[in-house]
């Protein structure tokens, strides 16, 4: 049986120190599924405050190098409003987080949450993200 493992000529050996990469370049996740939860309350001013606390929890997680990935689903019928990859390698972990955001605690979302395992690398896109964006909603 001949030898089926290849060494990549582009490893750099920092990086994935850095990132903590295992030997394939990956590494554990922690995939959020947010739906919409059960608080259908209609009053607005509560509503905003959760939603604005949401986004700034959001930040916060990305600036603690928690949050990798977040963004929000269009229109579907399986009630879905968002995803989040967070930087953790249990679920007990991201539950801690989780219980930090205002609009989850609020009930005005719930998360369903499972162990993902993928690139190392993916967290290296905030840094350009951060410079595609005009307008900050």
């Amino acid at each position: 049986i001949a030898n089926t493992i290849t060494a990549n000529e582009n490893y750099d050996a920092q990086l994935a120190q850095r990132l903590d990469a295992d030997d394939y370049g990956m590494k554990s996740y922690v995939f959020v599924i947010l739906k919409s939860g059960d608080n259908k309350s209609t009053d607005q001013e509560i509503r905003s405050k959760s939603f604005r606390g949401h986004m700034e929890n959001m930040g916060r997680l990305v600036k603690q190098d928690k949050l990798i990935l977040a963004g929000p689903f269009g229109k579907n019928d399986k009630d879905y409003r968002g995803l989040f990859i967070l930087n953790v390698k249990t679920i007990e972990e991201a539950e801690a987080l989780l219980e930090t955001d205002p609009a989850i605690s609020a009930g005005y979302l719930s998360a369903e949450m499972t162990p993902w395992y993928g690139s190392a690398a993916i967290s290296e896109y905030l840094q350009a993200s951060d410079k595609v964006w005009k307008i900050k909603p």
